[in-house]
């Protein structure tokens, strides 16, 4: 039996042939960034840190998914692809027409079976899940990401998100009930959270109707106002080691119902950017010793 539902295998029940994502930056920003909602962006937040050379907005949208499509093609040529709008928030727009002529234009690249939308609870109105519902021809052709980061309301203020768990309580509803596939996001060490606050927030996304979760690590990344906080010692932060986050990840595994997909448990920003936690470790290796952990217990 596996030790839990991973994403690969989630994306296998709806595409036959290996997916490879190819990130999308569509030009666009945030509300606690352009004064919508706030000043700042979250105090994490270094775009630079997730955001690979080839996803560059001076480019079309089509034109990064041909440079994706080349970089990858190379050594996958059979690789089908899933375009991944990541860079910000990819629904902030009061233009409904140009937010879906993006999507469309996506979706009519050759060898591209889908997209994913990363954007915020607080930015999908109504109207947009209504386009969304229309472009979604099949299961998993269109699927939404939320960046929901934490349950807790005083955490949300603290890194300046701008947004409630009651608004991820109400997107994701909504999406789901427009037979949309929807995932989240969150991070795990934010300033103040306790670990027993960490699994409260898995045991709440465990009763909303979602795919995927994506969880990772809190990292620490130069330029942020988080960086500049950790400096002045204003801010508090869980220290993980590798060991602590590998129990912290197993106890999530046993918590979180079996039908949701697990994308990753860890994230690496370029050495360059990041301050801490630097654990040395890839993704996968990560994801080894959480599987060794698993079935030792």
């Amino acid at each position: 039996m596996p030790l839990y539902r991973t994403y690969s295998d989630y994306l296998a029940e709806f595409f036959p042939e290996k997916m490879q994502k190819l990130t999308v930056n569509a030009g666009f920003t945030c509300p606690n960034r352009d004064g919508t909602k706030g000043r700042g962006g979250c105090i994490y937040c270094n775009n630079q840190s997730f955001n690979p050379t080839f996803a560059s907005h001076d480019d079309s949208v089509t034109e990064q998914l041909l440079k994706g499509k080349q970089f990858f093609a190379r050594k996958y040529p059979q690789m089908r692809y899933l375009a991944y709008f990541q860079a910000y928030t990819n629904t902030h727009s009061s233009d409904i027409d140009r937010l879906t002529a993006l999507y469309e234009e996506a979706l009519s690249v050759p060898g591209v079976d889908g997209i994913i939308i990363g954007t915020r609870p607080d930015c999908m109105p109504q109207q947009l899940l209504e386009r969304l519902r229309l472009l979604n021809t099949r299961p998993g052709r269109v699927m939404v990401e939320y960046g929901a980061e934490s349950s807790h309301d005083a955490t949300l203020q603290l890194i300046n998100r701008c947004h409630t768990w009651a608004d991820t309580v109400d997107a994701v509803q909504r999406t789901a009930d427009a037979g949309i596939h929807c995932g989240v996001h969150l991070i795990l060490g934010l300033p103040g959270e306790t670990e027993t606050m960490m699994l409260e927030t898995v045991d709440r996304i465990a009763t909303l109707p979602l795919m995927t979760v994506k969880f990772h690590q809190l990292q620490v990344i130069r330029g942020t106002r988080l960086a500049q906080m950790m400096e002045q010692g204003s801010v508090e932060l869980p220290h993980f080691t590798v060991e602590s986050y590998l129990d912290l990840c197993a106890a999530i595994v046993r918590r979180l119902p079996s039908h949701i997909a697990i994308e990753r448990f860890t994230s690496q920003s370029p050495d360059n950017l990041l301050i801490t936690p630097r654990w040395g470790l890839k993704n996968y290796q990560f994801t080894e010793l959480l599987r060794k952990r698993l079935e030792q217990t």
